[in-house]
């Protein structure tokens, strides 16, 4: 007897190597389906930046338009509404400035790469090698 109970049957060295690989397989499966879920969270929030940019550019022209009509005043007139047109042309160009700068922050290649999905296959590389952290 070898001390197994009656009615188990052990397991092969083929059979563990099988097993093996189909968790392996499955690790990977998982794996890929974590980074296309995070690559797909980091492209939304690029399409999000894309779109403050594209909010501060329209501030921006709009800006231009105001200051473009209040040089248009001050040629015309020399008193309050001049400078009442400026100091809102002013106001809306730096709204705008501070949209694109976000904007630009916001998608930087930084921002963009997967890191929870390589801090996890760091962990399981780890993890195979039989040096848990």
């Amino acid at each position: 007897m070898d001390g197994t109970p009656p009615g188990t049957e052990t397991r092969g060295l083929t059979d563990l190597i099988a097993q093996l690989g189909g968790d392996l397989a499955a690790l990977v499966r998982k794996e890929t389906e974590l980074l296309r879920a995070e690559v797909s969270e980091k492209l939304s929030a690029a399409g999000k930046a894309v779109g403050e940019i594209a909010a501060g550019g329209l501030l921006l022209i709009a800006a231009l338009l105001v200051l473009l009509q209040a040089l248009v005043l001050a040629l015309s007139k020399v008193m309050g509404p001049v400078w009442a047109a400026l100091l809102v042309g002013l106001v809306v160009a730096v709204v705008g400035a501070l949209l694109v700068r976000a904007g630009m922050k916001a998608i930087s290649l930084d921002g963009l790469t997967p890191d929870r999905s390589a801090r996890q296959l760091k962990k399981d590389a780890e993890l195979m090698k039989g040096s848990p952290k």
